[in-house]
């Protein structure tokens, strides 16, 4: 009697999680039982966080959720209180900001941090020089990509605050992180204004090997370019999933109209 073996179709593998520190395979930014706290209140107290290579990552949240929190612990200007963040492998829980920074995690600033008395050339220069890596484009191109060429030669305490903005944007971009950290890059500009499209023009044409972890209010904004949301409430991970599941749930909703309790009173 013949034994007839049936030969199952390959299927290809469950995707992972981004609560599994597994999902950047040694690679990104992974970050395990992170608490952050101001005094007696917990603003960030999160299980797992991991970033790998290539995701378009929207955190959102109320207004004192910890979004803030967690991107100033992931980029070293807060020292998480518990838990550790590895960096490609690599331990760097106890390293500060400027060394993340150098080591390819960029991070840019709810208030946008420029030197007021550079030009905008200068500026955008002195981003690439802090990193000390070779840039892929001259300053000049890096300022056309935002749209402020036309800007190049005059200082930046002269331009809008969505000009100062998308600044802000051009000087971390010039150190080429491999992992960008964005604070609410849309805040101050206007739908009827040409920077929210150039700033979603920006965003997706960034390369695909960097990871982008992007908070941010306006949801345009994150339903044009990620593809994953982990939602925030009062330090904690509310909910995460696919973009297009996450922004469906009337839960996630429910948050942002008030009716999901109160909010911690720290960013």
């Amino acid at each position: 009697m013949r034994i007839i073996h049936r030969v199952e179709p390959d299927r290809p593998p469950a995707p992972r999680s981004r609560r599994d520190p597994d999902h950047a395979h040694g690679n990104g930014l992974v970050a395990t039982g992170l608490r952050h706290a101001y005094g007696p209140l917990t603003a960030l107290h999160l299980d797992t966080f991991a970033i790998a290579p290539g995701d378009r990552h929207a955190v959102i949240g109320p207004n004192g959720s910890g979004k803030s929190t967690l991107l100033g612990v992931l980029a070293g200007a807060l020292r998480a209180q518990a838990g550790q963040l590895t960096y490609n492998g690599q331990l760097v829980t106890r390293h500060g900001a400027e060394w993340r920074a150098r080591a390819g995690i960029g991070r840019t600033f709810q208030h946008p941090l420029v030197w007021p008395d550079l030009t905008c050339l200068d500026c955008v220069r002195v981003g690439g020089w802090q990193h000390r890596r070779n840039p892929d484009r001259t300053p000049l191109e890096v300022l056309r990509l935002v749209g402020l060429a036309d800007y190049a030669h005059q200082p930046a305490s002269a331009l809008s605050h969505g000009h100062r903005r998308m600044l802000d944007l051009a000087v971390t971009l010039a150190g080429q992180p491999r992992v960008l950290l964005l604070d609410e890059p849309a805040a101050g500009l206007t739908d009827t204004d040409t920077d929210t499209s150039r700033l979603l023009d920006v965003l997706q044409g960034l390369p695909s090997w960097m990871a982008v972890v992007l908070v941010e209010h306006h949801m345009g904004v994150v339903a044009a370019f990620a593809d994953w949301i982990t939602v925030l409430h009062q330090g904690r991970r509310h909910t995460d999933g696919p973009a297009d599941t996450v922004r469906a749930d009337p839960g996630v909703a429910a948050l942002y109209l008030g009716t999901g309790g109160s909010d911690a009173a720290h960013p």
